[in-house]
């Protein structure tokens, strides 16, 4: 039989807009996130990636749980200005509620003491924490290290909170409570699973190589003394295992990666709803790749020392702060070339076919306008990544602009990175990297003013409308309950989420955003059906609350709704083999065009898969 699946975290969306009824503007929370085109995608079940293959490992740490907890009652509240507390944290505050007080007063004096000043943010305060968790021992003892000047200067500062922390663990509950802790957090773990194996695929395939996962060490052995003074010292090697650690954080601040390397272990911490494909997360993998090829050919990079420090000379007498390590300098550069071409290219590869498909019927003067637009897209992808060059550049990556132009050359050979490597190091010209900023500085500059209109597009959509008190508060209840809902069907309980979605059309009965998540809800279910009869219901209930969602929608406010669900029902109908409808489904949501939070660019590539 057929099976599609999904990706176990759902997904409850919420347009950013939307209607009251028929005629009556709603407020919606501006955290609210916009509905999901991927949930009902049908597909075949795909063969497994083990990660731990190419060095990865989502992991579940207890001792950065019980640090954030600690933090949570120390008074760092990560959650930004205007939203609601996830349902964890919630929960972690309801849990804390009955905290000795005494033992939460010295937690909050020992933060305040410490905070860092203006204008570090809330990431910034706590990211010396997670540096403190990943340093203690396990629980209950929670051992802090030894005082060295071996330990960075930002641990230093916060070392003396451990006891607090140990203290904190073994008067709070918290051993009870971290079952339930950590069931959320593998949750979270195992939503990261299939995308974050996306990005390994992807990143693996670009530099068409795989990671070093095991590092060998020359180390000396101790042999016993002799009466010659001509005896060679004898070497043994000794070897280690990589390890990339995806730690999910569900009480970090929402949008920000800590990573930390610590020997041969890198560790990516991510707060909750991060998208593995993003630029941190994958650049810290980058980074776990290219790191060991620097090592490898150290040599053939201290060849060149002398060519690389005149270029970090000249930074210097520019004002900058570089790094005199030329190894470092050369880490940097070769992952921030490989990150800025993977994600131009990536992006270039989008608008090309997206092109593609709108020139496959376009009538002349309509493919003169597409080719342009296409163009003018194509040049601010190159703007951008020249930009983003141009910041890594400004912070010690003194060779990003010569790598990035060296990915370019080699990244469609299908050879080995490490196979060009020495011949990229060998090849530049220290006197035009010194330059680079004043050779880009146009490019830079129109990629700068693109930023602050998108910004200043996104500020003006974005901007809310006046609403009374009471339509606030009814709006901020139902994001809540839809939000409690999307735990539940993280447990995979349909049931239970499909009755409290019902429920709530008793208070909510044109409320679009409920029949969306009913669709899902429904869809997601059919993904784990093994009866193709009730997996058909399922499709058919699914495909019902979507017609209602658009039914109940407004076209002024609810737009990005209706084009994700005439998206998601395409891809049902072509899942069910019925093409004509699919069509027309695909149709209506490219009619629609780009929209915000829309899915105009699934329905170009839906359609475009469909037979002829």
């Amino acid at each position: 039989m057929k099976k599609f699946v999904l990706p176990v975290s759902l997904l409850l969306i919420f347009c950013a807009s939307a209607r009251w009824g028929s005629a009556q503007q709603r407020p919606v929370a501006a955290s609210s996130p916009v509905p999901s085109p991927h949930a009902p995608v049908p597909q075949r079940q795909p063969s497994a990636f083990d990660l731990t293959t190419y060095g990865v490992t989502i992991n579940v740490e207890p001792r950065l749980i019980i640090m954030m907890a600690a933090l949570e009652a120390a008074g760092l509240d990560a959650t930004p200005a205007g939203s609601e507390p996830s349902v964890f944290r919630a929960q972690v505050r309801r849990d804390l509620a009955n905290l000795d007080p005494d033992l939460r007063a010295r937690l909050r004096r020992f933060y305040e003491r410490n905070k860092l000043p203006a204008p570090a943010t809330l990431a910034d305060q706590a990211a010396r924490y997670v540096s403190l968790a990943l340093a203690l021992g396990p629980p209950p003892l929670l051992d802090a290290p030894q005082r060295s000047e071996q330990l960075p200067g930002s641990l230093l500062e916060v070392l003396d909170f451990a006891p607090l922390v140990r203290e904190f663990y073994s008067r709070s509950g918290m051993e009870e409570k971290m079952v339930v802790y950590t069931r959320a957090y593998q949750a979270e773990g195992d939503r990261l699973r299939q995308p974050t194996a996306a990005m390994i695929q992807a990143v693996l395939s670009y530099l068409h190589t795989r990671p070093i996962t095991v590092a060998t060490e020359r180390v000396p052995v101790t042999a016993p003394s002799t009466k010659k003074k001509n005896d060679q010292r004898a070497y043994t090697t000794r070897q280690h295992e990589r390890h990339f650690f995806i730690v999910p954080d569900l009480l970090g601040a929402p949008g920000t990666i800590n990573f930390r390397v610590i020997a041969d272990d890198y560790y990516a911490i991510v707060p909750a709803g991060t998208d593995p494909a993003s630029s941190e997360l994958r650049r810290g993998y980058l980074q776990y790749v290219i790191d060991p090829l620097v090592l490898k050919f150290n040599r053939q990079i201290a060849d060149r020392r002398e060519q690389i420090r005149q270029v970090l000379a000249a930074r210097e007498k520019a004002g900058a702060t570089v790094s005199p390590d030329i190894f470092l300098s050369v880490s940097r550069s070769l992952v921030a070339g490989a990150d800025a071409r993977f994600d131009e290219s990536r992006r270039t590869e989008r608008v090309t076919a997206d092109a593609r498909v709108k020139l496959a019927n376009a009538k002349p003067d309509e493919a003169r306008a597409i080719v342009k637009e296409t163009d003018a897209a194509i040049a601010a992808i190159k703007d951008e990544a020249i930009a983003r060059l141009a910041d890594d550049y400004e912070r010690g990556a003194v060779l990003a602009f010569f790598f990035a132009e060296q990915f370019k050359d080699i990244e469609s050979s299908g050879f080995d990175i490490s196979n060009f490597l020495v011949d990229m190091i060998a090849l530049f010209d220290p006197a035009r990297e010194a330059n680079r900023l004043n050779e880009v500085a146009a490019a830079r500059a129109r990629a700068l003013a693109a930023r602050q209109a998108r910004l200043s597009a996104r500020a003006a959509v974005d901007e809310p409308p006046v609403y009374s008190d009471a339509e606030a508060a009814r709006a901020a209840v139902l994001v809540k309950q839809l939000g409690e809902i999307e735990q539940i069907l993280q447990a995979r309980d349909y049931p239970a989420a499909e009755a409290r979605l019902k429920e709530l059309l008793k208070d909510y009965s044109r409320e679009p955003r409920v029949f969306f998540a009913l669709a899902q809800t429904s869809s997601v279910a059919a993904a784990d059906a093994t009866d193709e009869e009730v997996q058909a219901q399922r499709l058919k209930a699914a495909l019902t609350n979507y017609r209602l969602a658009v039914e109940a929608a407004s076209p002024e406010t609810d737009r990005a709704l209706i084009s994700r669900a005439h998206v998601a029902m395409g891809r049902i109908y072509g899942f069910l083999e019925n093409n004509a409808e699919a069509a027309k489904e695909f149709d209506e949501a490219i009619r629609m065009g780009q929209i915000t939070g829309g899915a105009y660019r699934e329905a170009l590539e839906g359609r475009s898969k469909l037979p002829k």
